[in-house]
């Protein structure tokens, strides 16, 4: 008998539909567009994550980082005294080279970015990254060399002015032509390019293509760079733990720049996990405006089921009245209006989600990203479609299964 009902019902459902082509597509299009939103959102978000993660693995996950403040909390300050890390004193290239000999560190990579032009013949590229590091910087950042090779210590001291481009920015610049001994010009100061490096696969590196290292000094003393922003790449020893590391890290930072017992730290270390966990906290952010957006697309879906399901009822009320008559119960009605209410809202579940899969294929296409929709996020849709059709039918539901069968075999 359910079955019969559920069959009778999916079927009015699909009449319906056909019958009415334009009102039943208005009436699913709130659930088209909610379902469609949370696939494609889903699907992005879980790609841009996935690439995230992975570009913090290739980093080293015992790796840490020392800088001025921690960016992963940091709040700014409207007033005049400024933002709550101002009185941080920078880290210095002094505290590094103590900090080299720790034996919990097997690297530490001098880091300061800026963006600088790049002028090459008559090409000009405005706005590209440049990093002034230490040698050594690759182990925070692994890929291979294309074509030639590391800038060395040696060029760290002299402030040698060399520089490592990205595979893409060398193509670019350079065309067939071999870019290992080219000068290039940055903020008009010449650089000879020494190699070129492709990063390991990932987000960053397919977004970012174009980039260029340079050894620190060379930046500080010819590019500008910021030294009140240096920031130093921490490598754990193989041997060590990451919290063996950290803890010589802030003993002999609090000791260079004696600090009491009772006194905070004015610097800050920051944990790869923690800027994976920032990343998943703004991420959260996103998808729960992501799901209230879609909540009113829903909401909108429903009342138009609420509508539609109204004008069925009213259009098959001698049709309740001859069934109630030959003994059908209002549990029975009620039964098959809310299986074609729910019958509306899984087709437009359906359409959203061909839509939502599409969107997060063009997005895999046309981006880095590896955008895939999850099967958690297609039951969520489905789950979402099923409790929107039987929440908004459950009025006309039980409007037609309280009819009188009397009066509703006199409706005309």
């Amino acid at each position: 008998m359910a079955l019969g009902t559920v069959s009778e019902g999916v079927r009015l459902a699909l009449d319906q539909l056909r019958a009415n082509k334009f009102r039943s597509t208005l009436t699913i299009l709130g659930v088209v567009i909610g379902v469609a939103t949370v696939m494609a959102i889903s699907a992005i978000m879980g790609g841009l994550r996935s690439g995230v993660m992975s570009g913090i693995e290739a980093a080293g996950p015992n790796n840490f980082m020392i800088a001025r403040w921690n960016f992963n909390s940091v709040q700014l300050s409207g007033g005049a005294d400024g933002p709550p890390w101002g009185d941080n004193p920078p880290i210095t290239v002094q505290e590094a080279r103590q900090l080299t000999e720790l034996d919990a560190l097997s690297g530490l990579i001098v880091d300061v970015d800026l963006q600088a032009p790049i002028d090459y013949g008559t090409q000009h590229l405005d706005n590209i990254n440049v990093s002034s590091d230490s040698e050594g910087w690759e182990l925070y950042t692994p890929g291979d060399y294309v074509a030639g090779g590391p800038f060395t210590a040696t060029d760290v001291r002299g402030a040698r002015r060399v520089a490592v481009l990205s595979k893409r920015l060398a193509d670019d610049l350079f065309g067939s032509r071999d870019p290992i001994g080219q000068t290039i010009r940055m903020r008009g100061v010449p650089f000879q390019v020494v190699g070129t490096y492709n990063i390991e696969g990932n987000i960053f590196s397919d977004i970012i293509k174009h980039w260029a290292v340079v050894p620190y000094t060379s930046g500080l003393k010819y590019l500008n760079a910021p030294r009140d922003f240096i920031t130093l790449l921490a490598v754990t020893d193989d041997d060590r733990t990451q919290d063996e590391a950290m803890d010589q890290v802030t003993v002999t930072l609090r000791r260079m720049r004696g600090l009491r017992p009772a006194q905070e730290n004015n610097f800050a270390i920051v944990r790869q996990e923690e800027l994976a966990a920032t990343f998943n906290r703004m991420t959260g952010v996103l998808m729960a405006v992501v799901i209230g957006l879609a909540s009113v697309a829903l909401m909108v879906g429903g009342i138009g089921v609420i509508a539609i399901m109204m004008i069925s009822v009213t259009e098959r009320t001698r049709e309740i009245g001859v069934r109630k008559a030959l003994g059908a119960t209002r549990a029975e009605i009620l039964f098959q209006f809310l299986i074609e209410a729910v019958t509306l809202t899984m087709v437009g579940a359906g359409l959203g989600l061909a839509l939502g899969g599409a969107l997060a294929f063009a997005a895999e296409s046309l981006t880095p990203l590896q955008a895939s929709v999850p099967l958690n996020a297609i039951i969520a849709a489905l789950v979402m479609s099923v409790v929107c059709g039987i929440g908004f039918g459950m009025w006309p539901a039980m409007r037609a299964s309280r009819m009188d069968p009397v009066e509703a075999l006199r409706y005309e």
